[in-house]
């Protein structure tokens, strides 16, 4: 059982568009689903935003109910005001208005949520999502840390970015690192660099890793997974974040920190990564620590790979949230 959400449990699933709303079901704890935009931010991977939807037609939602979880599904925000071609760049910035509108709305919703003592749980869609679900907990729960895992850092500032993408630059918006952005005064910094930790690092800028050294942000590499085994990793990085095994956590899953060979449906994946066991082990650590407030996996990509390799990574993406909230092997 969960240390700070109210019985029954809540989850508030944020979502890409969806096009239909599903009734909730009736089971011992209570899961939230209410779906937002995952197409936040330009980038040359047209699909994102169709794999949340993916995830629900999938049965998520009846996987959770039988997993003993109320799943309450808040329909699809749509957000249908933001007109991204009216949204010219901003220096190298990407759609940064619309970016800023979508991802302040799902910090709203995800805080309302966190507010009710709700587990919220966000399917994308673009990692740039986290900007608003990870403040949305923060507002909620100041003290809690992030685990991050991913392929790719997604630390970029205003200054070492070279593709202008934001989906690249979320947790610089969140620490408060490099030139603020009017458009994006709305976030705070209220992640500190001790409270976040990275698993399964291996694609990282030049300027990124220069961040992750000046700041000293704790981050678990392939490497590291190679060397000291995924139980070790875990239990290092919560060792960091969490010391004491008391503060909340907000456990922000990209698909692409698994290897291709996993998840090949995502729209930006490197070679050597997570295993589909690796994967599924730190979704089930950090459910039995008793202290996951929020869950994000994203970046699922119907749209990037052959039919069966789709239904293989959205497959593995409901597994890996059902492992987040509860399943297990025995």
């Amino acid at each position: 059982m969960s240390r700070f959400l109210k019985t029954p449990l809540t989850a508030a699933v944020c979502s890409s568009p969806l096009t239909r709303r599903l009734a909730s079901t009736n089971a011992f704890w209570d899961c939230r689903l209410s779906a937002v935009p995952s197409v936040v931010a330009r980038c040359p991977r047209p699909g994102v935003d169709k794999g949340p939807i993916s995830l629900v037609e999938a049965g998520l939602i009846e996987q959770l109910a039988d997993l003993g979880w109320q799943v309450n599904f808040d329909g699809h925000h749509q957000f249908e005001e933001v007109n991204a071609l009216a949204d010219p760049p901003i220096g190298k910035l990407k759609n940064p208005r619309l970016v800023s509108r979508v991802t302040e709305s799902v910090a709203k919703v995800v805080g309302g949520h966190a507010k009710n003592g709700e587990l919220p749980v966000t399917l994308g869609g673009d990692h740039s999502l986290a900007m608003g679900t990870i403040s949305g907990t923060l507002e909620q729960y100041p003290d809690a840390c992030v685990v991050w895992i991913d392929a790719h850092a997604d630390i970029n500032t205003v200054e070492t970015t070279d593709s202008g993408n934001i989906h690249g630059m979320p947790v610089s918006f969140l620490l408060g690192i490099g030139t603020s952005v009017p458009e994006f005064a709305w976030v705070k910094p209220l992640l500190k660099a001790d409270r976040l930790v990275y698993i399964g690092l291996r694609d990282v800028d030049a300027g990124e890793k220069r961040i992750l050294k000046e700041h000293n942000i704790k981050a678990f590499s392939m490497h590291e997974v190679d060397k000291y085994g995924i139980g070790k990793v875990v239990e290092m990085a919560l060792d960091h974040v969490n010391p004491k095994r008391d503060r909340p956590i907000h456990l922000s899953f990209d698909v692409d920190a698994l290897d291709p060979s996993v998840a090949p449906s995502t729209g930006t994946p490197v070679r050597g990564g997570l295993t589909f066991r690796e994967g599924h082990y730190i979704c089930e650590e950090i459910w039995a620590t008793g202290l996951l407030v929020a869950l994000d996996l994203m970046e699922v990509n119907p749209s990037l790979a052959d039919p069966a390799s789709v239904q293989q990574t959205v497959t593995i993406g409901c597994s890996l949230v059902r492992s987040a909230l509860g399943e297990t092997l025995l």
